[in-house]
């Protein structure tokens, strides 16, 4: 099978997954309707031709989301005794995670452009600036990559789907919640400086509420990217553990070290002047 074809057959049988039955629909119709009907109640309220509030409110939507876009993709293999079978195909495993990787992106990409309709009411009511609007959805496109990446590996190493979901849901929660100012001073009461350390190194609000004012930081660029092939590493790794039994100690090795490099990347990055683009009307 040519290289090409076989991430297009995983990339193919995925995606038509989604649509072979009405859950795709209904995620589709209810993510739109919760996000957009959400913001709309407070758009009237506020009667400001603005998507700051919708972007706000978004990430925390996609924490519960994108988990129960996820979920399947590992486990119902593994349930479903398929598992085994899709690792006898002619492929390395990282064909088979960059495969269900892009199917999931794919797919929370239409979900997302469902929602497109909110800046073409508020253009049509308004004259909003375009660069929190432009910024926002550069933002959630890498968060909600972020949160697959997340997804599918908690995905390969469960078996039930509802434990992929809630392990999966706590975990994008943390990398969301440990950003925010409450949350970091609580856990600095528990132990000095580790709440403030967790969300320097950690946080994923901290790097999307850049983008949702209107700020392209190549520095937040980074962060998402790293978190995002730390994570696609580690399920090609933890797939590689059901292949030989040297791969599990490789995973644990590159875990730990993953880990490390992570804290280590993010911590030099808040450091770092690597670039800053400002969308924002006058630059603002």
């Amino acid at each position: 099978m040519a290289q090409g074809h076989q991430f297009r057959a995983v990339f193919n049988r995925e995606l038509s997954a989604y649509f072979n039955s009405a859950i795709a629909y209904i995620f589709i119709i209810v993510f739109v309707m919760l996000s957009g009907g959400l913001f709309m109640t407070n758009f009237f309220l506020l009667g400001t031709a603005d998507m700051r509030a919708f972007f706000d409110l978004l990430p925390l939507i996609l924490c519960v989301f994108i988990p129960a876009l996820t979920m399947r993709l590992w486990a119902e293999d593994r349930k479903g005794n398929t598992f085994e079978l899709l690792l006898t195909f002619p492929m390395p495993s990282w064909k088979l995670v960059l495969g269900k990787f892009f199917a999931a992106f794919s797919f929370y990409i239409l979900a997302l452009a469902g929602t497109l309709f909110i800046p073409v009411m508020v253009l049509s009511m308004g004259k909003p600036d375009l660069g929190p609007i432009i910024g926002g959805y550069i933002g959630v496109i890498l968060l909600g990559a972020f949160f697959i990446s997340i997804g599918l590996f908690i995905s390969g190493l469960c078996v039930d789907q509802i434990a992929a979901f809630i392990i999966a849901m706590m975990v994008a929660f943390f990398f969301f919640l440990i950003g925010w100012e409450a949350v970091a001073s609580t856990i600095d009461g528990w132990v000095s400086g580790a709440g403030s350390f967790l969300s320097m190194a950690l946080s994923a609000s901290g790097r999307f509420s850049s983008f949702s004012k209107g700020v392209l930081d190549l520095r937040d660029l980074t962060y998402f990217l790293i978190m995002i092939v730390m994570f696609l590493v580690l399920n090609a790794l933890s797939i590689e553990d059901r292949l030989r039994r040297s791969a599990k100690l490789y995973f644990t090795m590159t875990a730990v070290i993953g880990g490390i490099i992570i804290l280590c990347a993010n911590i030099l990055l808040a450091a770092l002047p690597l670039g800053r683009f400002d969308l924002t009307t006058g630059r603002l």
